[in-house]
């Protein structure tokens, strides 16, 4: 049985000032076409029921969840705390095995962009097959459009045989590159863009887990033993407490045997900056990307989301404004990875009301 597990519990800190803790990247239209979210759960609606859908997020963004979503009646997987995307993915693992032995899990992240959703839901649907009666560990890779720096890289083996039709063994992974390494990576035709989409069975996660993250099996197992009990949340948050946090990738993936690559046939975009948000909207004949009460003159290639009150820019080019109300960012497109920075200096220096 299939099962959508889709992860929901950051907050974009790239997308401040309109992504807080109270409204977090994947309850925004940023794009003009619905929440992130929505359209993730819209995206895999013809081949998961609700009833095997699961989002997992946190306390503080619970109700958010299911005042906004698509599907109101999906279960949500609470985490105490966030501790990355492996232990996330485990307690997920955890609850889908007590509601199906035989589950296979398709995790997503909320905030990702996908356009050809028919070839989406194909490349699922075939590492689903794929992982039905095996071991294999399958993700899903992106064909590169460019040398890419903010992007992870999955390199495909192609001595070894396929797996099957568009699927590969997984050579290697590699972290964010460099600019003359992305376009070593780009010009080889070896390389793709890690999505951060998964496919394979819960019980073979969580034997994957075990192998490489015993500390966290042995508390996931405490867990399993706790669900539906009174002690349940307590037992929880005290894993949680006690144990480090580690990505999947790193943790799991990088060092499993059995890992394999479906080369992804759909446009992709993990919406991870607001460069990004520039280059997925509709622009002006000079490059500008405007929203709301703005205007630019003698300027290229801007991005510009504005509230009630008029932004103008005169004879600036490739710049970002974003106005919330009570906070205004300025920056340079080429900036923009920068602004998690920016939010943790806000952090440090105890300026909550703006988080």
């Amino acid at each position: 049985m299939l099962h959508a597990v889709i992860m929901a519990g950051g907050i974009g800190a790239r997308f401040w000032p309109l992504s807080r803790r109270r409204k977090p990247k994947q309850l925004l239209d940023l794009l003009g076409e619905g929440t992130l979210l929505d359209q993730t759960l819209q995206r895999i609606a013809p081949l998961i029921p609700p009833e095997r859908r699961w989002i997992v997020t946190n306390q503080e963004q619970m109700e958010m969840i299911r005042d906004s979503a698509s599907a109101p009646e999906v279960s949500v997987i609470l985490e105490p705390m966030g501790r990355n995307t492996a232990p996330a993915i485990g307690l997920a693992a955890v609850h889908l095995l007590r509601y199906d032995p035989d589950a296979v899990m398709l995790v997503l992240p909320a905030d990702h962009r996908i356009q050809n959703n028919d070839a989406f839901r194909q490349c699922l649907q075939a590492a689903a097959d794929l992982v039905a009666d095996s071991d294999t560990l399958v993700t899903i890779g992106i064909e590169p459009t460019r040398p890419e720096t903010g992007y992870g890289y999955i390199q495909i083996d192609r001595l070894a045989k396929p797996l099957a039709e568009n699927i590969y063994r997984v050579k290697t992974f590699a972290e964010k590159p460099n600019l003359e390494v992305a376009r070593r990576f780009f010009e080889s035709g070896e390389f793709v863009w890690n999505s951060g989409i998964f496919v394979w069975r819960a019980d073979v996660i969580m034997q994957q887990i075990s192998d490489h993250l015993p500390q966290w099996y042995s508390g996931l197992q405490e867990i399993a033993v706790a669900l539906g009990t009174p002690s349940e949340d307590a037992v929880t948050r005290r894993i949680f407490s006690a144990l480090k946090g580690i990505s999947i990738d790193y943790g799991v993936m990088e060092h499993a045997t059995r890992v394999a690559v479906v080369r992804g046939t759909f446009q992709w975009s993990d919406v991870g900056s607001w460069d990004e948000v520039w280059r997925l909207v509709a622009q002006d004949e000079n490059g500008n990307a405007l929203r709301g009460n703005a205007q630019v003159v003698e300027g290229r290639n801007n991005l510009i989301l504005a509230g009630d009150k008029l932004i103008a820019v005169v004879g600036m080019n490739d710049l970002i404004v974003v106005d919330s109300g009570d906070a205004l960012l300025i920056c340079p497109r080429e900036g923009s990875q920068q602004v998690r920075a920016l939010v943790d200096k806000l952090e440090k220096e105890g300026l909550d009301p703006y988080l």
